[in-house]
């Protein structure tokens, strides 16, 4: 309105100019009078505007009541110890799944001692691992790890299975092993965690469960996933036992450094239930006695970039077959198998079932592993290196027989192994994509604890000889990844994949039959594999 009375303003002015000369005096003042009148209401409205900005309003005043505060900040209180517990219960840290799911493809070739063959050109996979995990308050947790293996078009109970006869379903490698489409266990233990022990500052942690006793370092970075423990080039099987670790680095001054006691139990002596000549649970003195390790892993060194790892364990009672029992099977199985002369029927059959042998007692053995690792090679020469990893590991086993004998063996043996490795950005796509080698070498006597060694054509890390291993991996997406390997184990002696007994003796492989078994003189794995993971 006040832009419209200006305008009218301005009109007026303009007609007085033009008309102060006019001889008609009449329209003259009627022009003034509507001066008039406009200029009147234009100090009305100026006057209306200038009550309006000059108006203040008064605040209300209102009397606080500090009591109903008082009462209102419990209430908040109240429901806020009440929403943390809701969120701890039924958001934040309740039973949290992940999944790793692997689809693969194996191409699997042997070439034995007397120069024949055998293969499977194409075993098709599926491994499922179904991860939990629940934190009810700061100082403990629970960690699971369901699990299934399994053929493509296999199952359980039929002439294809591959539990019965064999080793598939042995505690010691029940989810690295195709098997059927049940699923396991692979993990479950509890965690306790305090920053304080006995009142000094060393942080500490405790569990006991089935243990994360598969995948350790450094066999975890070929397989592209977070380590386990202990270190793999000793022990990578999996059993239920417990584990305490205290962070020492305020204790040593060594940046990085923490120490852990583990131990378990492999197998276990006990009666079954509703066995009709003892007590449910009871010792049962006609078989082996308890199979446990005890041992401990230390990290004397680690910066993040250079770190050290040392492990040590003992186990006791370990299993194998004796000479006699050994021999006895031997004789019944060439005499079954047409390979070696033998005839298949019900007979020779029978003979061969009867002549298997029974796991015994044969001694203990002690293990010993050293590994240096970095996190990056040099320092800032090159993108290139700092996103490398390498590794040097030594290691060493000791036997401790009985009687019955280690390794063919009467007397203790020492054997020792050797794993360098490197893992670094593939040169094409090196934003996604890894490459890596890895190679290893075992003496005669060598005896690792790896039966969990997630490769089919049997664990190159117990290998006496060479194994080499390249592989690539990349990913496709946030969670999908795909990976491609091969290994090639050639092996100077026998009983790289054996137990402890007389099965595992060392024969030297040149050409011939040994020990009266026509030996693996190589192997190798050509594989392939798709993988999803969140």
């Amino acid at each position: 309105m006040k832009k419209g009375l200006i305008a009218l303003s301005c009109v007026a002015a303009f007609a007085t100019t033009s008309f102060s000369n006019d001889a008609n005096t009449e329209m003259y003042k009627q022009i003034q009078a509507l001066k008039a009148q406009i200029e009147a209401l234009e100090k009305k409205v100026a006057a209306q505007e200038a009550a309006q900005t000059q108006k203040v309003e008064q605040p209300t005043v209102k009397v606080v009541d500090e009591k109903r505060i008082e009462n209102i900040e419990k209430k908040l209180d109240t429901v806020s110890k009440t929403a943390t517990a809701a969120k701890i219960q039924s958001g934040n840290d309740n039973l949290k799944w992940d999944v790793d799911f692997r689809t693969q493809v194996d191409n699997i070739q042997y070439k034995l001692a007397d120069g024949t063959k055998a293969k499977n050109n194409a075993l098709l996979t599926n491994r499922l691992w179904l991860g939990a995990g629940y934190k009810a308050d700061d100082n403990s947790s629970f960690h699971g790890k369901l699990s299934y293996n399994k053929a493509f078009g296999d199952t359980a109970n039929h002439s294809q299975s591959n539990t019965n006869p064999g080793y598939a379903d042995f505690d010691w490698v029940t989810n690295e092993n195709a098997t059927d489409n049940t699923l396991k266990v692979k993990e479950a233990y509890w965690l306790y965690t305090q920053e304080k022990l006995f009142g000094s500052n060393i942080p500490w942690a405790a569990s006991v469960g089935r243990r994360p006793s598969t995948d350790g370092l450094p066999i975890n970075i070929r397989n592209d996933q977070k380590e386990n423990s202990p270190l793999s080039h000793v022990v990578d099987v999996e059993f239920d036992g417990f584990s305490i670790k205290l962070d020492t680095e305020e204790l040593t001054g060594l940046q990085g450094s923490w120490f852990k006691i583990c131990g378990g139990r492999g197998l276990t002596n006990a009666t079954p239930r509703f066995d009709m000549f003892s007590p449910a649970y009871s010792r049962d003195d006609e078989k082996n006695v308890d199979v446990d390790m005890l041992g401990f892993i230390a990290v004397p060194y680690d910066n993040g970039q250079y770190s050290v790892h040392m492990n040590y364990a003992k186990a006791w009672n370990l299993i194998g077959f004796d000479q006699s029992s050994l021999n006895t099977f031997n004789g019944a199985y060439a005499a079954y198998n047409p390979l070696y002369g033998g005839t298949p029927n019900a007979t020779t059959a029978y003979n061969l079932q009867m002549a298997t042998p029974a796991f015994k007692d044969v001694g203990d053995i002690e293990f010993a592993t050293i590994l240096f690792k970095t996190e990056g090679i040099g320092n800032g020469i090159s993108d290139y290196l700092d996103n490398s990893v390498a590794f040097a590991s030594f290691a060493a086993s000791k036997t401790n027989p009985n009687e019955k004998g280690m390794l063919g063996s009467l007397e203790s043996e020492t054997g020792t192994s050797v794993w360098l490795g490197v893992n670094a950005p593939c040169p094409i796509l090196p934003d996604s994509a890894k490459i890596g080698f890895e190679w290893n070498k075992g003496s005669k006597y060598w005896r690792s604890m790896t039966y969990g060694e997630d490769t089919y054509a049997g664990s190159k890390i117990a290998t006496r000889g060479q194994a080499w291993e390249v592989y690539r991996t990349q990913k496709l997406t946030n969670a999908l990844s795909f990976g491609l390997s091969y290994v090639l184990m050639q092996y100077d002696y026998t009983g790289s994949n054996s137990f402890f007994g007389y099965d595992g003796t060392p024969h030297e492989i040149g050409g011939a039959q040994a020990n009266g078994m026509n030996a693996v003189e190589s192997a190798q794995d050509v594989r392939a594999y798709m993988r999803y993971k969140f």
